[in-house]
C-alpha cells in the first residue's frame, strides 16, 4: 500500500520540515508500518564541493577503521559522527569534499566493495558495509520501524529545510531494511530523490535501455528504476515536468510517484488512477500526500484537490 507525502514551503526560507514530515508520515503510518524515510532539502548549508556520506557498518572489530581508511585514501574525512542503532549495525555519517559530482559514484561504490561478500551482484542487506546515500543539498534519513521510532533515532523533528519528500512502506517486493526503504537516489543528476507507492510491471523493459546506456542499478526494486528513469530524462536535457509526462506514458501498473529535487517537488500518477495522490496549498505551503489526513497536519484548509488519473504536477522554488 505505502504513504507517500512532499512539502514545499514558498518562501523559500528554512523552516521546520522534519516536524512538520514527520507529522504527515505519522499519519500515514497505517499505510506502511516496514519502514519509513525522509529526503529533506535546503538546510545543509555545505559548500559547492562538499558532500555527506551515510554508511551502514556492521558492528565489528575494526570495521570502522578500514571504511575510514578507505575513506580518507580518496579524500579527507571533514567531519564524521556515529548514530547508534538498533541491530547489530551503526550509520556512519561523514563530511568529505571531491573536485567533482562524478567522483562520488566511483567514492561510494569503492566502500560497498569492503562489505561485499560475493553473495550477488546487487547491493543488500548482508553486506558487512553498505553506503545508504552521499548528497549536497539534501539529508537522507531511513530506517525500519515506525515513523515516531526513526524521527526519535536521527531527531529528525529537529532537521530545517525548505522542503522535503516522505515514505512509510510497506512491502510487497525485496527486502525489509535500511537500503530498501525509501527514498531512493541516483547519482546521474545530482540530489534527486523518488517516494513511490504502486507498482511498475514493466520494470525490466524501463530498465534495460537505462542499463544500456550505462546506468547502474544496486537493487531490483522497480522504485530505483523510476528515480534513474527520471534522471536518465533531466540528464538529457527534459524539463522535470516532461520527464514526469513521459513517465505516464512509458510505465505500466499502478504508481503515484514524488520526486524531489535541490529545487522543489513533482508527483505523477499512472492514467487509470490506481494510486491515491490528494493536493493542497496556501499562502505558505504547497503540500502532497496519499491521504488528505496528513496534509491537515500541516495546513488548515478544506480545499483539497485529487491528482487526476495521468496527471503530473510540478511545484519548484
Amino acid at each position: 500500500m505505502c504513504g507517500i507525502a512532499g512539502i514545499v514551503y514558498k518562501d523559500k526560507k528554512l523552516h521546520n520540515v522534519g516536524d512538520d514530515m514527520t507529522k504527515m508520515l505519522h499519519a500515514l503510518q497505517h499505510r506502511g508500518p516496514d519502514s519509513a524515510g525522509f529526503a529533506i532539502y535546503g538546510g545543509m548549508g555545505l559548500e559547492d564541493n562538499e558532500y555527506v556520506l551515510n554508511i551502514q557498518v556492521a558492528d565489528k572489530r575494526g570495521l570502522l577503521h578500514t571504511v575510514q581508511d578507505a575513506i580518507n585514501v580518496k579524500t579527507p574525512i571533514k567531519e564524521d559522527e556515529i548514530i547508534p542503532s538498533v541491530d547489530d549495525s551503526f550509520i556512519y555519517k561523514c563530511k568529505i569534499a571531491l573536485d567533482n559530482f562524478s567522483d562520488l559514484k566511483p567514492l561510494i561504490t569503492s566502500i560497498d566493495n569492503i562489505g561485499d561478500l560475493g553473495n550477488s551482484s546487487t547491493a543488500n542487506a548482508d553486506n558487512d558495509v553498505i553506503v545508504l546515500n552521499g548528497s549536497h543539498s539534501f539529508q537522507m534519513i531511513k530506517d525500519v520501524g515506525s515513523v515516531y521510532e526513526i524521527a526519535d533515532r536521527y531527531n529528525t523533528r529537529d532537521v530545517k529545510g525548505t522542503h522535503a519528500i516522505g515514505h512509510t512502506r510497506f512491502s510487497t517486493e525485496s527486502n525489509v531494511d535500511r537500503y530498501h526503504a525509501h527514498p531512493f537516489q541516483t547519482y546521474i543528476v545530482k540530489d534527486i530523490t523518488v517516494v513511490h507507492n504502486g507498482q511498475i510491471t514493466n520494470y525490466w523493459k524501463v530498465r534495460d535501455p537505462l542499463e544500456r546506456k550505462g546506468h547502474k542499478f544496486e537493487t531490483n526494486n522497480d522504485t530505483e528504476c523510476l528515480v534513474h528513469y527520471i534522471a536518465d530524462k533531466l540528464d538529457t536535457g527534459y524539463s522535470l515536468e516532461e520527464a514526469l509526462e513521459h513517465s505516464v506514458e512509458d510505465m505500466d501498473g499502478p504508481f503515484s510517484y514524488i520526486i524531489g529535487t535541490p529545487n522543489g517537488i513533482g508527483i505523477a500518477k499512472d492514467k487509470l488512477g490506481l494510486r491515491p495522490g490528494i493536493m493542497a496549498e496556501n499562502d505558505d505551503v504547497f503540500a502532497i500526500a496519499s491521504e488528505e489526513i496528513a496534509l491537515h497536519e500541516v495546513m488548515d484548509t478544506q480545499e483539497v484537490e485529487q491528482i487526476s488519473p495521468g496527471e503530473v504536477r510540478v511545484y519548484e522554488i
